[in-house]
């Protein structure tokens, strides 16, 4: 699909959607729960599918579904089919590895287009420790991981992200027989593991960490409740493009959204504040307008899927602007080092790489132009972003790739007056 994009304002009201990274949680805990779960507002994007029919072939059952809420039954990983797919959700792959681990029969993991060149740091050595059997691994997907895990006391390297280290806590949490400790090191997203350990204690699993260099999985803390009910809260990183819309083109409300909430990209308003944009917070919704913009300096590290969209922002404000964290790009949907380079460079922003820093120097009108997304759902939305302060038209090929996180984009952006054509 290709997205054609007509500069100009943009000024409305959208409901953010809803969070993936915990509703992709919400559906592990569910197949570790032995009883009901309810789940009420999962999301429906590609990377939420993939999670939902993983848990699925692993052994729960969905026994009621409407557009609001899913019911689901389980008794434990007991797998279904000999493969899952994760498509192209990396945290699906590294969140269900250990959990498909956990059962004493070989589980397939498998996935799809830019997952399959994704380096799975950590699974051989870690697993393989654990008393798993790795098969077929040659540091992507696919592999045949054959368990059952045995949690032990560990040390984690957790300097390429969080993910992994989040699926050895959801299969911990069930397989731990007595108290046992991971210890890890250079620990990055550390807000995503807070994700993981809400969503744990939700269903009765407590999971105590000393600054996030030891956790301590203790049984004996646990609760088990028959029934879990679990609401999934709206998704910042979503939000956070629509309100560097408003912020830099117009005036946009983003709705439905926990100010409080714990998710990383929740640090939008933090950058907003920085770039000097005026934004108003009322309960549960964020409004972003558009006004004079100045330079600002952050370290994305812990945030870094705000890359993208930090990039158009730095590039609409006045001065020069450094954003840190560079080195959480490469491993993405795309290599996202390259690929905000390259957009920045078709929008005609002066730019430059400085080690761990992206600086880039902002100007009054970006360029139209043609944008290759890369299949990457974060440049396909920066893009589109950016083309609102275009001095002509933006195309943006392979623009269907925000299905996998934020499915009515463009739709929500034509309901805020911006003129978008979607080409099949």
């Amino acid at each position: 699909m290709q997205a054609t994009i007509e500069p100009g304002n943009i000024s409305g009201i959208v409901i953010a959607p809803p969070s993936k990274s915990i509703t992709q949680r919400a559906f592990a805990a569910a197949l570790l729960h032995t009883g009901n779960t309810i789940i009420i507002n999962a999301g429906h994007s590609d990377d939420e599918q993939a999670a939902l029919l993983i848990m699925q072939q692993l052994g729960a059952t969905v026994i009621d579904q409407t557009k609001e809420t899913i019911e689901i039954r389980s008794i434990g990983v007991i797998p279904v089919s000999e493969r899952i797919n994760c498509g192209e959700s990396g945290l699906s792959a590294r969140l269900f590895t250990p959990i498909a681990s956990l059962s004493g029969q070989a589980v397939t993991i498998e996935g799809s287009g830019s997952l399959l060149h994704r380096p799975m740091h950590g699974f051989l050595e870690t697993l393989q420790s654990l008393g798993v059997s790795v098969a077929g691994f040659n540091k992507h997907l696919p592999c045949t991981v054959y368990g059952p895990l045995q949690a032990r006391n560990i040390v984690l390297d957790a300097a390429n992200g969080s993910q992994f280290l989040s699926g050895l806590l959801f299969a911990y949490s069930s397989c731990a027989k007595e108290r046992v400790v991971i210890k890890v090191n250079a620990l990055k997203s550390k807000p995503y593991i807070d994700l993981t350990l809400d969503v744990l204690q939700h269903f009765g699993k407590k999971i105590i960490h000393d600054d996030y260099r030891e956790f301590y999985i203790d049984p004996s803390l646990f609760l088990y409740p028959d029934l879990v009910e679990i609401k999934i809260e709206a998704d910042w990183s979503s939000a956070a493009y629509m309100l560097v819309a408003g912020a830099i083109a117009g005036d946009v409300t983003v709705k439905n959204l926990n100010i409080d909430s714990m998710q990383a990209d929740r640090a939008i308003l933090q950058v907003l504040g920085l770039a000097g944009a005026a934004v108003i917070i009322d309960d549960h919704s964020v409004t972003a307008k558009k006004g004079p913009l100045h330079a600002f300096e952050f370290d994305a590290t812990h945030c870094p899927d705000l890359f993208p969209v930090l990039a158009i922002l730095a590039a609409c404000c006045n001065g020069q602007s450094y954003i840190k964290g560079v080195h959480r790009l490469f491993d993405k949907e795309s290599n996202r080092a390259e690929s905000i380079s390259e957009m920045l460079e078709n929008f005609a922003v002066p730019f430059s790489l400085e080690d761990d820093m992206l600086c880039i120097s902002g100007v009054r009108k970006l360029q139209g132009t043609v944008i290759d997304s890369y299949h990457d759902h974060r440049i396909a939305m920066a893009a589109a972003i950016g083309a609102l302060r275009a001095g002509a038209r933006v195309d943006i090929v392979n623009a269907r790739a925000v299905n996998k996180s934020y499915p009515a984009f463009f739709e929500d952006l034509i309901s805020c007056g911006v003129k978008c054509n979607l080409l099949t």
